[in-house]
């Protein structure tokens, strides 16, 4: 009982909402680095007082992030990334990270 088409795969519960929205949160998070880093630089400078003093650029990141959490676009984007990793995944039996990371040069 092997689906070989993404339109035929069945995702289970925590596939749809726990690994797919864990994987729009890190794409969403490189779209938004802008917001991120800008942030991070307001954070570091403002110190104890971030909290007040850093109102607009968490207010910004947190619309950035918001707009591509819910934009369902995206999440059939993730989807269909996430299906395309998972079937290569049963077709190799190599993770996606393992597969990633660098193969050391032997000399």
């Amino acid at each position: 009982m092997e689906a070989t088409n993404e339109e035929e795969m069945k995702l289970r519960h925590v596939e749809l909402d726990v690994l797919i929205p864990k994987m729009m949160r890190e794409k969403a998070r490189v779209r938004c680095a802008e917001h991120v880093e800008a942030f991070t630089h307001c954070c570091k400078e403002s110190g104890f007082f971030m909290v007040f003093k850093c109102r607009e650029e968490n207010a910004a990141l947190k619309d950035c992030l918001v707009k591509h959490y819910q934009d369902p676009v995206f999440f059939e984007e993730c989807k269909k990334e996430y299906i395309q990793e998972k079937l290569e995944f049963e077709r190799t039996g190599v993770a996606t990270k393992h597969r990633k990371q660098k193969l050391p040069v032997s000399m």
